[in-house]
């Protein structure tokens, strides 16, 4: 059973999942021969293959197609090494300065598309809105059972990005905790809030960027694609709802037609301009509604949900780790209007 063990000098959670040491190849890269000699037929992801995986728990489908056969556009499994177990909230526990509780959670994998190859990029925008449909709809199932307080969205795109299995496919994660990262986010948001703006700080941000458009990558009628001011990483990005929403489960069907056009326009910009690189998608939302009220009164004018694009360009190293301190060697305007040279010309 995976544990969650609190750092008492900073109040973070880990994860301690044994478990998934026991995925393939964990703890040894790939020799460059063994990269060229993948072999697609032998991924627990491509249609043929459903049986390698756990029973699914929501596909989309062609007609007649029956569960766990192929016939499937996009599914959704329990990953199979989870770092967490499905289960009641556990009770926290201590011995002397230490906490630590079972670790209960919800670990589900996203299969994107049946193709081995087909990347996100290379998805039609209708079937990028159904996988972002798809993140809706399991984020509003999960949040169902109470205990389960932030739900976490993310894809790792290539083995530097962190992902075992090459076949496109997104993770869902929830935890009986919130983040750290994302309480500083909600607190940062909430003292700007309540002492400085009186706004949403990642509106009246917006609102500045959309002024200046130095920072500026692509925008449509409810999304911005930028990269932050003071980005961690080269060529980062975020992409920015327009309405303000805490909650990405509030997106609308149209809305999430218009996500599927910004995010595609970023990564094929990335896939352009950079070679492709491997890269890290997140989704960052307000904690499930039925708790998030409660810890954090008004969150909802305060607080702006948002993916943030990462890509893996440079690697983070000891000053980083040790301090917490990015060096960025590309500046974001550069970044900006190094990306805008993919924009498609206006007729």
């Amino acid at each position: 059973m995976p544990e969650l063990r609190k750092d008492m000098l900073t109040g973070r959670w880990v994860i301690i999942s044994t478990e998934r040491s026991r995925r393939p190849d964990d703890f040894r890269p790939p020799s460059p021969s063994e990269i060229r000699r993948e072999n697609p037929a032998f991924c627990p992801f491509c249609p043929g293959n459903e049986a390698k995986t756990p029973p699914e728990v929501y596909s989309i489908r062609d007609d007649g197609s029956e569960p766990d056969q192929p016939g499937w556009k996009a599914r959704v499994v329990p990953n199979k090494f989870p770092a967490l177990t499905p289960g009641p909230l556990p009770p926290r526990k201590s011995r002397g300065s230490y906490q630590w509780m079972e670790g209960v959670g919800i670990h589900e994998v996203v299969i994107e598309n049946p193709d081995h190859n087909h990347e996100m990029a290379d998805l039609s925008l209708d079937h990028l809105a159904e996988i972002l449909k798809i993140y809706r709809l399991r984020t509003i199932a999960i949040e169902q059972q109470f205990h389960y307080q932030y739900v976490q969205i993310f894809k790792n795109k290539g083995r530097d990005a962190g992902a075992s299995l090459s076949h496109p496919h997104s993770q869902i994660i929830a935890t009986p905790i919130v983040p750290k990262r994302i309480k500083e986010e909600i607190y940062g948001a909430e003292r700007l809030f309540r002492n400085s703006f009186r706004e949403c700080s990642i509106c009246r941000m917006l609102r500045e960027e959309l002024q200046s458009g130095e920072r500026l990558v692509f925008k449509n009628e409810f999304f911005v694609a930028l990269t932050p001011f003071a980005s961690r990483f080269p060529f980062e990005m975020a992409i920015v709802p327009k309405r303000h929403s805490a909650f990405f489960r509030q997106i609308t069907d149209e809305e999430i037609v218009l996500l599927a056009e910004a995010l595609k326009e970023a990564l094929n910009r990335l896939k352009a301009e950079l070679s492709d690189p491997p890269f890290n998608l997140v989704l960052h939302q307000a904690p499930n509604p039925q708790i998030a009220e409660k810890a954090w009164p008004g969150i909802d004018f305060y607080y702006h949900w948002h993916l943030e694009i990462l890509p893996i360009l440079t690697k983070v190293a000891g000053f980083e780790l040790g301090t917490g301190f990015y060096i960025n060697p590309v500046a974001p305007e550069s970044a900006a209007e190094y990306l805008r040279k993919s924009e498609k010309p206006k007729i």
